[in-house]
């Protein structure tokens, strides 16, 4: 006979308990698991009625912990650490040489993948896996060792281990333009303004790009909306107008000249890109070394 399943309360409880009972707030707990309050509060009920005691005190639409729900929320908190830890030495040690890297779907196409070889050549032995995401790391659920994205999007608790500067200027098929090069920032309204937009957003934007020289940006512009930075880059590209292009992931295509620059003028964000380690994840040679690299290969450029 199963004792464990007899004397065990239900386990799809336990893990709504735990973060209600670190963040004392049912609302905050369905946040960071993304499920809705209702559910959370539904589990805990569940929770208490096998449990036959109060784990917390509702009062005035705010929770408390009980003395008892404080006591069982170390308890659950040590098992599902200790679980958390089993599994992710697990996961690892089939492929202790492997090193999981998330980035920013741009910055992996354009910036990460032409200098990747120089990271082989220099650890051999070392496997990378680069995954990429068009989303803030908030809301990547799979596992990563180290992610690259940029400075003003959601990080959640994953810690941060450094920043890195970047350039932000208009860019835009050489076909496009007819008049000679470089332009005024007067002269830029006749043509078609190509936007990015995320929510919340995180990049620098036509309207914050010309605030910066004293310029706004004509209400009656001509504009085309992208809600993929790559895709606004490919836009320009074909010729479809100017886009705001970051240096790292413009440079090749402005030294292949698929890009031109038109304009002189570029601002310098100096923490323009943040990378991070996994929460919890221990110190690896292996990642140890990718961090190493990144922030070599990042502050060469600043």
């Amino acid at each position: 006979m199963n004792a464990l399943g007899k004397t065990l309360p239900p386990l799809a409880s336990l893990l709504p308990f735990e973060a209600a009972a670190r963040l004392e707030s049912f609302s905050r707990a369905a946040e960071e698991l993304h499920i809705t309050q209702a559910a959370i509060s539904r589990q805990i009920r569940g929770l208490e009625e096998n449990l036959g005691v109060k784990l917390f005190c509702r009062r005035n639409r705010a929770v408390f912990l009980t003395q008892k729900g404080r006591e069982f929320g170390r308890v659950v908190a040590a098992a599902l650490r200790g679980i958390s830890d089993g599994a992710a030495n697990l996961r690892a040690s089939p492929h202790c040489n492997r090193v999981v890297l998330l980035c920013q779907l741009c910055e992996a196409f354009y910036w990460l993948m032409p200098r990747l070889s120089t990271f082989h050549q220099q650890y051999p032995h070392i496997e990378i896996q680069v995954v990429t995401s068009t989303r803030p790391l908030t809301e990547f659920n799979d596992h990563f060792d180290v992610a690259l994205q940029s400075t003003r999007r959601a990080s959640g608790s994953h810690p941060l281990m450094f920043t890195a500067s970047d350039e932000v200027f208009p860019v835009c098929s050489p076909a496009y333009l007819t008049a000679a090069q470089p332009l005024p920032l007067t002269e830029l309204q006749p043509y078609t303004f190509l936007h990015h937009s995320s929510e919340p957003a995180h990049l620098m934007e036509w309207d914050g790009w010309l605030q910066v020289f004293g310029e706004v940006l004509a209400s009656d512009a001509r504009s085309a909306t992208f809600d993929s930075y790559p895709l606004m880059l490919q836009a320009a590209v074909e010729g479809h107008g100017i886009a705001m292009g970051w240096r790292r992931t413009a440079s090749r295509l402005i030294e292949s000249g698929a890009l031109v620059r038109p304009c002189a003028q570029s601002v310098h964000l100096p923490q323009a890109i943040s990378v991070y380690r996994q929460q919890g994840v221990g110190n690896r040679a292996e990642i140890t070394a990718l961090l190493a690299w990144l922030e070599a290969q990042l502050q060469s450029e600043g």
